[in-house]
């Protein structure tokens, strides 16, 4: 069974397995949300966020797109940072169209490769503000492979990518009021305890969905840290459930050909990342919290002792930061 299936199994009473789908309720799927959404409070989001702006990791398709249009519909500026230029130059029409706001930017940049990212960085701080950073792009490579700068590509892209665009970026956020990061992960890392000894994969046979998982560990630990030190940005990483998007068809064909009309939409997977970036509710909660719709949940399995010390978490630290200053 996949890593990111076991992780539900292990902790059914919360994240139940799609595989089981067992009496508990299937928490992350369609009905999953159907069920939680009966607690929201509808007024949340009723929000119009003229004058806030937005960046959108990823926002070309599935939970992304799905986040930045309704973001776009409530009067936000929305930057789309995407690797396809096609792709999203398509959603960016596709979002003025259904949104009639024009404030839709669109930066075309790898985020698996590091000078790209600062390079963005430097130029976005010079031209922009920002008031609320979405962390929701994703890469998951099931075959080891290497950038063009040496480095393993999951982890580029998930782990120091997201690591250069924050460390870049919150010098920006720190000078708006109400700054705010989220940072879409995932329910697999909860089987995964942080591993700082072979972030590249150099040492074990490769598997894409553990490697996946160890980086969506390593996002949430990130988060964890950055909420301690940057007291003036709330902070916080989220699990979308089970939606039906092109990268869960890309990744996973398997699970999504068998699970598919259980599945959330994109928007229901995006509902969780709306609240987080725009609701009042979501700023009075503590920083660095992991969410699951709307509701923060543990970060680890009872039992599972994936529990990191603070000397791990430093070392995760202070390994990124020589990597990240190596491609400055």
């Amino acid at each position: 069974m996949p890593i990111l299936e076991l992780g539900f199994l292990l902790q059914g009473f919360v994240f139940p397995t799609p595989y089981s789908w067992s009496s508990c309720g299937s928490a992350l799927s369609r009905s999953g949300y159907e069920s939680a959404c009966k607690d929201f409070v509808p007024h949340d989001l009723e929000v119009q966020v003229p004058g806030r702006v937005f960046l959108v990791t990823g926002g070309n398709s599935g939970i992304g797109k799905a986040t930045a249009l309704e973001i776009a519909k409530r009067g936000g500026t929305v930057h789309l940072v995407c690797r396809d230029q096609a792709r999203a130059e398509d959603a960016r029409d596709e979002i003025i169209r259904e949104s009639s706001n024009q404030n839709i930017f669109l930066h075309i940049v790898d985020l698996s490769d590091p000078k790209q990212i600062w390079k963005f960085v430097e130029n976005f701080k010079q031209e922009h503000k920002l008031h609320v950073l979405i962390n929701n792009a994703g890469c998951m490579v099931n075959k080891r492979e290497l950038t063009e700068d040496g480095l393993e590509k999951n982890f580029a892209a998930n782990t120091l990518g997201v690591y250069i665009l924050m460390t870049g970026l919150i010098p920006v956020l720190e000078k708006e009021h109400d700054p705010r990061v989220i940072t879409v992960s995932s329910g697999g890392m909860l089987a995964q305890k942080l591993n700082t000894n072979d972030l590249q994969s150099e040492r074990t046979p490769f598997d894409g969905t553990m490697v996946y998982a160890q980086n969506k560990r390593q996002q949430v630990v990130l988060t964890e840290r950055w909420a301690q030190g940057h007291l003036a940005i709330h902070f916080s990483s989220m699990h979308p459930g089970w939606a039906d998007t092109p990268g869960v068809r890309q990744a996973m064909p398997g699970f999504h050909a068998r699970f598919r009309d259980r599945l959330r939409s994109e928007a229901q997977g995006a509902d969780t990342v709306l609240w987080l970036a725009l609701s009042s509710a979501a700023a009075a909660q503590p920083s660095g919290r992991f969410f699951q719709d709307r509701k923060p949940v543990s970060t680890h399995l009872p039992l599972a002792r994936t529990s990191s010390s603070p000397a791990e978490e430093e070392k995760l630290i202070e390994i990124l930061e020589q990597l990240a200053q190596t491609f400055k």
